[in-house]
């Protein structure tokens, strides 16, 4: 079994692939949420507005704002080309759960 250390680096190395497919797509991105921390995660998850067992507290997850023509693309099906590339590498895409959150990218989830 990995490492959390090995995962890590890991998830680096595809977060890295996939900022390579934005560009070859024509896309812009700004990071979203990359990291957050327990205490965060806890307060989320009390108000409802997250999980505690997220894997952004594991630094596995990553969301990105993504951009074509300096239009803000908001939607899950606007990520699907970038979605279906990261389940090509082997990543987790937040398009397919069961409630969709199209710009979360996550390994192991």
């Amino acid at each position: 079994m990995a490492t959390s250390r090995k995962e890590q680096a890991r998830f680096a190395q595809m977060v890295g692939k996939l900022l390579r497919k934005v560009d070859e797509l024509g896309y812009e991105v700004t990071f979203g949420e990359a990291w957050r921390p327990e205490w965060v995660a806890r307060e989320y998850e009390r108000q409802g507005i997250g999980k505690k067992n997220t894997f952004h507290t594991k630094r596995q997850a990553i969301d990105l704002n993504l951009f074509k023509d300096g239009v803000w693309l908001k939607t899950t099906d606007a990520h699907l080309p970038l979605g279906l590339y990261w389940e090509s590498i082997g990543g987790t895409w937040g398009g397919r759960f069961r409630k969709p959150d199209g710009n979360h990218y996550s390994l192991g989830e």
